[in-house]
């Protein structure tokens, strides 16, 4: 995630022209709804997995013990990476450049590819069909 958003800083930088006019009030509360948005989305999750004993540890996703289908996970299959993809357009707002965009979509491909694909397939074996059930009534982002 930081790195994307390094990228997005980077990019701003290497296109100059183009930044977008907006009041400051306006980006301000822009930028902070975004961003306590994507906090929520990335700490509740976080609370309800401690609360159901799992891990959440994203690089051991064999060792989960329960399927956490409530709260957030309701609406997303995995809100702690839209909560970060949310920190990435607060950041893109605040940079206010059109270039900016580039940080949250990369970073959801990215998270996609090596992160999230590789969880799936580990909570279907450790699930079965609960997790197949899960999957086909919560999408994967929102």
């Amino acid at each position: 995630m930081v790195l994307c958003g390094a990228i997005a800083w980077g990019a701003v930088h290497l296109w100059p022209a183009g930044f977008i006019a907006l009041p400051s009030a306006l980006r301000s509360a822009l930028v902070a709804s975004l961003a306590a948005l994507g906090l929520l989305f990335n700490l509740w999750p976080k609370l309800a997995f401690g609360r159901a004993g799992t891990t959440v540890n994203p690089l051991r996703p064999a060792s989960s013990r329960v399927l956490v289908t409530t709260g957030l996970h309701r609406l997303s299959r995995n809100p702690m990476y839209l909560g970060h993809a949310l920190l990435l357009v607060a950041w893109a707002c605040w940079l206010r450049h059109p270039a900016a965009c580039v940080g949250a979509p990369l970073y959801m491909a990215f998270v996609t590819r090596y992160q999230i694909l590789p969880e799936e397939r580990a909570l279907s074996a450790t699930f079965g069909a609960a997790y197949e059930a899960y999957r086909a009534r919560v999408r994967r982002w929102l």
